[in-house]
C-alpha cells in the first residue's frame, strides 16, 4: 500500500538516493542537500514524499508564487514504476495547489528525458511553444 505524505527530516536519505538514482547528471543546485532544505523553509506542505511503509518510493516538489503554480523533482523508484505512484503525487501537488488559488499549474522536462512527456499529456498537460531561460542567484544580484 502506497500513502502520499508531507516530507519530514526523516525521509531525507530515502529522497536523496531517490534523486540520485533517478536524476543522475543532476546540477549542484538540484541536489537534495541544496534542494530540501530550502524548500522547506517556503511552503514545506508542497513537498511530498510517496511511502511504501518506510521505503520512499517517489517525490514531488511544487511551489506556487500567487500567479502560477509549479512541480518539480518528481521522481519514482524504477521499481515502483507504471504502479501509479507518479500520477497520485502529481495528483495530490495539483490538489494542494489548487486550494492555495493557482489556476495553472506548469511543468519542465528536460529535453534528454522527452520520453515522459507522454505521461504528462496523459495527466492532461500540454507542450506549450516556450523558451526556458535562467540565471543563477549569485550572477544576478547587483555588484
Amino acid at each position: 500500500m502506497i500513502s502520499i505524505a508531507n516530507y519530514q527530516s526523516e525521509h531525507f536519505a530515502g529522497v536523496d538516493s531517490l534523486w540520485k538514482g533517478t536524476f543522475p547528471n543532476d546540477t549542484a543546485w538540484n541536489v537534495a542537500a541544496m534542494a530540501i532544505p530550502e524548500k522547506m523553509r517556503f511552503q514545506p506542505d508542497l513537498m511530498l514524499v510517496a511511502l511504501e511503509g518506510t521505503l520512499i518510493v517517489g517525490s514531488v516538489m511544487a511551489g506556487y508564487e500567487g500567479h502560477r503554480g509549479w512541480i518539480s523533482r518528481i521522481a519514482v523508484l524504477h521499481s515502483h514504476r507504471h504502479k501509479g505512484i507518479g500520477k497520485a503525487l502529481i495528483s495530490e501537488a495539483e490538489k494542494r495547489l489548487l486550494a492555495l488559488g493557482c489556476i495553472k499549474i506548469n511543468l519542465q522536462v528536460v529535453a534528454g528525458n522527452s520520453g515522459v512527456v507522454g505521461f504528462y499529456q496523459r495527466l492532461g498537460y500540454q507542450i506549450e511553444e516556450r523558451i526556458s531561460m535562467s540565471k543563477r542567484a549569485p550572477e544576478a544580484l547587483p555588484s
